[in-house]
């Protein structure tokens, strides 16, 4: 079915076209996004979605949520909650599929805007005023607004058919997959998308944006110079409380500030994934809305990016409030005593003390280049280097204690279930630290031990300690396969019961089945000659076991 309203059809000979290819119609396209909405603004009615059957929630997330007289073009990005327990997608249903399963995983959509705000006098009250958002699952920033850029100026002049033929071109792309470089052509230009960092090249014959294809929030490229611009001298602060998933809102003068600071904020952790949520935008009708400002418990571990004045009065009651300005001058931090409810000034209002100390080097070399006008890309590289080199001191001790809690190779045998994963043991790995922590790759002095304390309680702890012991289970299991391909399994069956060898037959296809599943990583032929093994068995049963195994 059209992703768009009943006015955009599709093509009958693209339709024709999957048919004949043996997909659906609209196959590749749902694989990059969930639909394109319009959306125009009324300053007699309000937000007036041309998408048929979405979320409200979606009209106000496409507009600056306060008054704002700038004129031209804004891009920003939101990020919504996915239904918990219904058919498959909150949106899906409405567009796609309404027997899809159902799923009780809590998951989010991605949106990007490119909005519009021109003086118009055939319009009433003179402004032209709308959005082009295109929604989706995946978390592509610097993707999807570098498409935005190429499709939104030109939707404004054609409207509809121009929509039309770009979601017959996406319709054409490979299905996105990471390792590999994909050539994605849209209104006379390639986007080509690979894992290294964004180029822009201009040949001869066509123009083709190489930038990088990110398969994680925690991965997005964003300029962190011109985010962290005013808070450069808080930069530590600013790591431990994204670190330790604390409660933070960001109050900005503009959706664009807004949505690029909390996304520069949760990719300072890199390669740490962060696992709270987060709003780039987040507005007074969001559907979290109540829940994120409630007084009656503690404030979730979010972080939300703000524009309305109304949030200082919400949020009052919040641990960590930044506050920032037009002018990018360096903000102090301050007490949350002094958050006022209309003339706040700039600053990060909070109470919270680091455990580490401030890098003063880097700190004045990063202020020193601002001084200088040096590049924006060379500054982005140092920040880059020290946050990654940062968070690589802090996460090597954990990842090397995990890796202690491995049983040996040698102890996985072919007649046994595999051994099990020693439990985490916190004061275990405190005591670790003393000779191989932090301090062997970090200069940074400070309480190091207090802040892995306070870490362990916290959401990204949580996910990172999940993520690994899932990732050694499956390290198991394929030890277990490989060393089960190397026994001799045709040997063990000749003195045993057919009650024996049925077992063991229904125990490998059991771990066949789990493997190709979870797709584990087996050596090659591993997977093959367990199969060929489980079919010499069977074939050796008698003819009615023969039946019972081929038909279970």
């Amino acid at each position: 079915m059209n992703p768009f309203d009943g006015s955009v059809s599709p093509r009958h000979e693209e339709a024709e076209d999957a048919a004949a290819e043996g997909r659906c119609p609209w196959a590749r396209f749902s694989s990059w996004l969930e639909c394109v909405c319009v959306v125009t603004f009324d300053l007699e009615l309000g937000q007036a979605i041309e998408v048929r059957r979405l979320k409200t929630s979606i009209c106000y997330l496409s507009f600056p949520d306060s008054y704002s007289g700038s004129l031209g073009d804004t891009q920003f990005s939101f990020r919504m909650r996915q239904s918990v327990g219904r058919r498959g997608s909150r949106f899906r249903d409405d567009i796609y599929n309404r027997d899809a399963p159902v799923t009780l995983e809590v998951s989010h959509f991605c949106g990007y805007v490119y909005f519009r705000q021109v003086k118009d006098v055939s319009v009433k009250r003179g402004y032209f005023q709308k959005s082009l958002v295109l929604l989706s699952r995946l978390p592509y920033t610097h993707m999807f607004h570098m498409l935005l850029q190429i499709i939104a100026p030109e939707y404004f002049e054609k409207l509809e058919p121009c929509l039309e033929a770009v979601c017959n071109e996406i319709d054409q792309w490979p299905s996105p997959e990471p390792g590999l470089t994909l050539n994605l052509p849209v209104m006379g230009v390639v986007l080509q998308v690979r894992g290294t960092r964004p180029v822009q090249v201009s040949p001869d014959t066509a123009v083709v944006l190489v930038f990088d294809f990110l398969m994680h929030e925690s991965n997005m490229t964003f300029d962190l110079p011109r985010c962290f611009q005013s808070m450069l001298i808080h930069l530590q602060m600013l790591w431990e409380l994204v670190l330790l998933g604390e409660p933070l809102v960001i109050m900005a003068p503009s959706p664009t500030i807004s949505s690029e600071t909390v996304l520069a904020l949760i990719s300072s952790i890199c390669p740490l994934k962060f696992c709270s949520d987060f709003r780039p935008y987040f507005t007074i009708h969001d559907s979290e809305f109540r829940e994120y400002t409630t007084r009656t418990q503690a404030p979730p571990n979010v972080v939300l990016g703000v524009t309305n004045p109304f949030f200082i009065k919400t949020f009052q009651t919040w641990p960590h409030i930044i506050r920032l300005g037009d002018l990018p001058k360096q903000i102090k931090v301050k007490k949350l005593a002094k958050l006022k409810t209309l003339d706040t000034k700039p600053g990060i209002y909070t109470a919270y003390k680091t455990f580490l100390h401030k890098d003063k080097i880097l700190i004045k070399r990063l202020l020193k280049g601002i001084q200088r006008k040096r590049p924006s890309e060379v500054q982005s590289a140092i920040l880059r280097r020290h946050l990654l080199e940062l968070t690589q001191s802090f996460i090597i001790p954990l990842e090397r204690y995990m890796a202690s809690l491995m049983p040996l190779q040698r102890s996985v045998t072919p007649w046994k279930t595999p051994p099990q994963i020693r439990p985490f043991s916190q004061d275990e790995f405190m005591a670790t630290l003393d000779h191989s922590g932090p301090q062997l790759t970090s200069v940074l002095k400070g309480d190091w031990m207090g802040l892995y304390r306070k870490f362990f309680r916290s959401p990204n702890f949580d996910g990172w300690y999940r993520h690994r012991h899932r990732e050694m289970v499956q390290k198991l299991e394929c030890l277990h396969l490989e060393v089960i391909c190397d026994a001799d399994l045709l040997g063990w069956t000749k003195d045993k019961s057919e009650v024996e060898i049925v077992d063991l037959v229904l125990k490998l296809r059991e771990k066949l089945i789990k493997a190709q599943r979870q797709q584990l990583q087996v050596k090659d032929g591993v997977m093959d000659k367990l199969d060929a093994f489980i079919k010499s068995i069977i074939s050796s049963l008698p003819d009615d076991l023969q039946t019972v195994l081929s038909t279970h």
